[in-house]
């Protein structure tokens, strides 16, 4: 494994950028479209602010505020992108404050139309949904919101002062990205370079245990310097979510955060209860046997992500993984295969390293369907990039989907269900890499990478900055403090619950609660495994029924928000209002451990 250099952004080839052009073709036309998106707000404020009384003005105002939102999001796009890919760069990151401070401006002036249509009677409301069904879930939403809705002044102060209220998540943006110093490291007289990225991304999975623990050493030594300082961001956001949840009626800040969700305390307890109790176990059993195959001393920490057959992990670059990944998805048809096979040479996707970027992995999609998504990653030729990009296009096919088949304000699902479609593409890949090969080194090779990339990842790793979050959480509705010590106590001891005897938890692991943006998302962390339950249920019914089961997946993502998760995910054929689809879930992960021990017994032979 090499290790990799750093580099700066403008010394990337541009075949590894993405092309922002598909928003806007120049600065200039991001400007202009500035300039029209400010006419066509002040425009829309002096022509319904006080005169939403009726079905007719109602169902205009409807097809305005939709040319508004569409273009609000082009731009809002063209401003952020940059920044994530640089954030050294100042001219990035003035880009986005002064989008920020523009979207403010601009929802102060909007924050009249929510507030007047919040007032109508549910009769007049009813009367358009009636006669507009694609508006359905938008009406759902605003007669909902009827009871959390704030005087208009208030709810203008509240969108004037947005760039503040969110100013945590971007301290820690700052902190994280361009303010830690990573130096480097020396293992057996030989220096190593670090950063952020490094470590997420290469270090991590190197499959020298002298390397990847003194990596993990010396990341978590100059995360240490900074803990106070996050810390308190942390806890402003916190200050702020529970304020605005006091504010707006609700008695605990999970029933605030749940709210736009549509889902109850019942549905987010469940999942993190059953993971930690059933699922536990099973990775405990894995990484029991990580060790005895690795001849490892123990496992710790550092180590729990190292592949189970490092000599046998291939290395894969950008060009191989478009075969790889049309052969996965070319299950769902080759309408849904063409469209995201455009992602490779309309260039969607970033995958340069560079000084500065964002670590991990996202999709961000514009309303509408003038431009495609963006997708931000760091390829470092390892099989899990190729999950990670899979990842990641599924949210890219779910969100062109919704987009066609939905009005701009009924297109977005609600969040418990946003990772499903990304999960499931990953064990489509997964099961075309079985399906290829009689090697039992490859079904084993392919069975550790679901559960080392995909479970692990949305399953084990998000599952656990949620359990850890929603300590915290209970902390805040208690209107208790915490500084970096009580967060760190707070993170080993999930860490220590879940992992048990099998894995040292080692110091440096309880900082994991600085490596995340997860947690300045509200309750985010747990959907990715709310997600992958319902993906890995709607996996499963396309393997035993064909091509039925696939229809209804290809509806499912169609959705949008019409629906609320517990009848959006009836649509896929799995019901989450029970546990047994997270429970069959878990049993097939430890039917996957044990196939993995006995392959493994095999080659031994």
């Amino acid at each position: 494994m090499e290790t990799q250099e750093m580099k700066h952004r403008n010394e990337v080839a541009e075949n590894l950028t993405w092309d922002l052009t598909a928003l806007f073709a120049t600065r200039e036309a991001f400007d202009q479209a500035i300039e029209k998106l400010q006419t066509l707000v002040t425009a829309f404020e002096k022509k319904y602010a006080e005169k939403l009384t009726n079905k007719e003005i109602i169902l205009k105002s409807l097809k305005d505020y939709e040319e508004i939102l569409e273009l609000y999001s082009l731009t809002n796009q063209y401003a952020f992108l940059p920044e994530t890919t640089d954030l050294t760069n100042p001219e990035n990151t003035q880009l986005s404050r002064k989008m920020s401070i523009t979207s403010a401006n601009l929802s102060a002036s909007l924050s009249f139309f929510q507030s007047e249509i919040t007032e109508v009677s549910d009769e007049i409301l009813d009367d358009i949904a009636k006669e507009a069904p694609e508006y359905n879930s938008f009406i759902r939403i605003i007669k909902a919101n009827k009871k959390i809705q704030l005087d208009p002044a208030v709810e203008k102060a509240l969108a004037q002062l947005s760039p503040t209220l969110n100013a945590p998540s971007d301290i820690y943006e700052q902190a994280r990205l361009a303010d830690m110093d990573f130096g480097t490291f020396t293992v057996d007289g030989k220096e190593y370079p670090l950063s952020f990225v490094l470590y997420e991304d290469h270090y991590m999975y190197h499959t020298d245990t002298s390397i990847r623990r003194a990596a993990f050493d010396k990341f978590s030594s100059v995360l240490k310097k900074y803990e106070n300082v996050v810390a308190a961001a942390y806890y402003t956001k916190l200050q702020t979510e529970k304020t605005i949840a006091t504010m707006r009626g609700f008695d605990s800040i999970f029933d605030y955060l749940l709210y736009d969700q549509e889902v109850d305390r019942d549905l987010y307890n469940r999942q993190i209860d059953v993971i930690m109790s059933d699922l536990a176990p099973v990775m405990q059993k894995y990484v029991t046997h990580l060790k005895e195959v690795q001849a490892l001393d123990k496992v710790t920490y550092a180590d729990l992500k190292i592949d189970l057959d490092p000599e046998y992990s291939p290395t894969v670059t950008i060009e191989e993984s478009q075969k790889m990944v049309e052969e996965a998805i070319s299950v769902l048809g080759e309408e849904y295969t063409e469209m995201i096979m455009k992602a490779y040479p309309e260039r969607w996707v970033d995958f340069a390293q560079n000084k500065g970027k964002s670590t991990g992995g996202f999709c961000s999609s514009s309303l509408g369907e003038k431009a495609h998504p963006y997708i931000l990653m760091s390829w470092t030729n390892h099989l899990s990039n190729v999950y990670t990009l899979i990842h990641e296009l599924g949210h890219a096919g779910q969100s062109i989907l919704a987009n066609k088949h939905n009005s701009i304000l009924d297109e977005g699902p609600s969040l418990y269900l946003i990772e499903a479609p990304s999960t499931f593409n990953e064990l489509l890949l997964t099961d075309s890499l079985t399906a290829k090969t009689e090697d039992p080194r490859m079904e084993r090779f392919a069975l550790t990478k679901m559960l080392t990339d995909t479970y692990f990842h949305n399953f084990v790793t998000h599952l656990l900055e949620a359990a850890y979050q929603r300590e915290v959480y209970k902390l805040v509705d208690q209107g208790m403090s915490f500084d970096a010590q009580k967060l760190s106590e707070i993170k080993r001891r999930v860490l220590e619950d879940f992992w048990g005897d099998a894995v040292e938890i080692n110091p440096g692991a309880e900082l994991t609660w600085m490596r995340q943006i997860h947690y300045y998302m509200g309750l985010y962390s747990y959907t990715y495994s709310a997600g992958l339950t319902i993906a890995t249920q709607a996996f499963l019914k396309i393997k035993e029924e064909g091509q039925a089961a696939t229809n209804r997946w290809m509806e499912f993502l169609k959705t949008g928000g019409r629906f609320i998760p517990v009848d959006a995910a009836k649509i896929a054929g799995v019901d989450i209002t029970t546990d047994k689809p997270l429970k069959d879930t878990i049993q097939y992960l430890d039917d996957a451990v044990n196939r993995i021990k006995e392959l493994s017994k095999e080659l031994q032979k």
